[in-house]
């Protein structure tokens, strides 16, 4: 054991080994980078002059089901860290366990959700023993590479923004002791936005905090309850993250600036939220719901001019589709359907060895034998399509609560094909994230009852078995909706950075040799995905395009992405979210 001086905290500025420094810092999520270019990005942070690193640690992603660990491959979080010391970046870790991020559940698992009394955030019981059992997990991974043991980590961070939420007093003191307890001994810190500040803190952690403009008084306030400590802003805004069917963020860099050079003239330490976003690929991006649930886009916030160099990108010739095959025809190769009289939503259903569907779409089956209208009740989380004998009739989803359905003779199938378009991650109604559909659901008045219920979270294993099926179609049809379309793309050479173009489709999902790409809709203000190059190979590549309701013959490749129409984030009422 060393007895390096680590990070102090115990004047009007950081020293690091008993010399002043003052932190550069900027954000890059491992999780959102592909592992192949984590060190591309990394090198740009350092030609930028930044001298640390910080990240947010995604519970959700590293322990997907209760008890079973991920840290591997694109999760490897120690050889993260270490690379970025190999570059000779500090790191400061966000281990939350909630860490907000625009992230699906503010990056809490959705097992969590399985007990209905559950109160995240809190030390209800059931809470703190998944906190503790990971926090057993993580700290056993992230130990070996604090500053004092020789790694490059200089601080760590209890939770992420708590005085927002403070639903618990005795919370913020468990969390700093389970960090201690398990043999973390670095400067803790908090961060805070403005309204956040107010939430008392804890003896011997420090206070930072979170903004984007200098008018509100954040960082005096800041030096008014923490006179002789250091001052950092742990996030300076420096961009914002879109959400489905409004306008794409921009920040100009004038306004970044006068900011930025103020904060650093000042001696005060920054954190650059984010230094470059990446994509939150697959089913994770959150959702905001102030009044108005609002699911948030694939990409993260569009941010700093890259340098050096970036990656050489391609513009693919267009992929024909050549095969289909209809959602109905897939049902073969999920788990076996789950038979209930009442719904049930996804984190209840008997899946994924009882830790319930996390992510994705949930198909709900019955019969009726009447037509009449049917009334959500707002049970519908998010997005339902609804069928009747496979045949779509129309949507529901948090705006719409009721729809029509046409007259018929006889039995006939009612399908309601359910989207969980993300959780929530900010705010005070995280234990009410359950998706798929959470209560009754009726016609003419009556609760519908005896359901089959499909789970469709379109994991690894369910795409290996509806690729190598047989059942695909040969003929292209775009009325095969919802369904599955598969094309090929031939790399010549070396494979390169691309942006897919989905013009002409409707909403969906793309998945490329496997990986879930994430989410497009042609709402916008996201018109096109992030492909990248080390996600491809030379030679043949397989494109399968999930559509829900409006397919096209081929898809179409960009060099570079267009965002649509832009709002300025200065002219925004200021917002205390992110």
């Amino acid at each position: 054991m060393s007895h390096l001086e680590g990070l102090r905290a115990n004047s009007s500025h950081f020293t690091l080994e008993g010399q002043p420094v003052q932190i550069l810092g900027g954000s890059i999520h491992y999780f959102r980078v592909p592992r192949a270019y984590w060190e591309d990005r990394l090198l740009k942070m350092k030609a930028c002059g930044l001298n640390t690193l910080t990240t947010y640690v995604p519970w959700n992603l590293h322990e997907p089901e209760r008890g079973t660990f991920n840290f591997h491959d694109q999760l490897d979080l120690r050889s993260y860290v270490r690379l970025a010391a190999e570059m000779g970046l500090w790191v400061i870790l966000r281990p939350g366990p909630y860490i907000c991020a625009e992230w699906d559940l503010g990056g809490l698992p959705s097992w969590l959700l399985q007990d209905k009394d559950i109160q995240l955030r809190t030390t209800y019981p059931g809470f703190v023993d998944a906190v503790n059992l990971y926090f057993d997990k993580l700290v056993s991974v992230i130990k070996p590479l604090m500053f004092k043991e020789g790694g490059p980590v200089i601080a760590v961070q209890v939770e992420n923004e708590y005085g927002s939420y403070a639903k618990d007093e005795k919370y913020m003191p468990f969390i700093k002791t389970c960090l201690q307890s398990r043999g973390i001994n670095e400067l803790l810190l908090t961060s805070d936005n403005w309204e956040g500040l107010r939430y008392g803190g804890m003896e011997g952690v420090l206070k930072t905090t979170n903004l984007q403009r200098l008018s509100y008084g954040a960082i005096q306030h800041l030096a008014d309850i923490q006179p002789q400590k250091p001052l950092m802003v742990m996030e300076y805004w420096s961009g914002w993250f879109d959400v489905w069917g409004e306008h794409h963020h921009v920040f100009h860099a004038e306004d970044m600036l006068a900011v930025v050079s103020e904060i650093l003239e000042r001696g005060i330490s920054i954190n650059l939220y984010m230094f470059h976003g990446g994509t939150s690929f697959g089913f994770m991006n959150g959702a905001m719901d102030f009044g108005t649930y609002k699911p948030q886009v694939t990409s993260y916030a569009e941010l700093l001019p890259e340098v050096p160099s970036p990656q050489k990108r391609r513009a693919y010739e267009p992929v024909v589709i050549q095969q289909h095959l209809s959602l109905w025809d897939s049902l073969h190769f999920t788990d076996k359907p789950y038979r209930s009289e009442r719904p049930v939503n996804m984190e209840n259903l008997p899946v994924n060895s009882n830790n319930g569907q996390s992510y994705g779409y949930t198909l709900y089956e019955t019969t009726i034998t009447s037509g009449g209208t049917l009334y959500s009740r707002n049970n519908i989380r998010d997005r339902a399509l609804v069928f009747v004998d496979r045949q779509c009739v129309g949507s529901l989803d948090y705006k719409t609560h009721e729809l029509t359905l046409p007259d018929g003779k006889g039995e006939r199938v009612l399908s309601l094909l359910v989207e969980n378009c993300g959780r929530v991650n900010y705010g005070k109604s995280l234990d009410k994230q359950h998706k798929g559909i959470v209560g009754d659901i009726l016609l003419n008045h009556t609760p519908l009852r005896g359901f089959t219920i499909f789970c469709l979270d379109m994991k690894p294993d369910f795409m290996r078995r509806l690729i190598n099926s047989g059942q695909w179609k040969s003929d292209f049809k775009s009325s095969c909706v919802p369904g599955f379309f598969q094309g090929r793309l031939y790399v010549d050479g070396a494979p390169r950075d691309t942006f897919i173009r989905l013009l002409g489709w409707g909403k969906g999902v793309v998945f490329v040799n496997g990986q879930n790409l994430g989410r497009y809709w042609f709402i916008g203000p996201q018109h096109f995905l992030y492909l990248p190059g080390p996600w491809l190979r030379s030679g043949e590549n397989q494109i399968i395009v999930f559509e829900e309701q409006k397919a096209d013959d081929k898809i179409l490749f960009a060099e570079n992405p267009d965002h649509g129409k832009t709002i300025d984030v200065y002219k925004l009422p200021f917002c205390t979210v992110l």
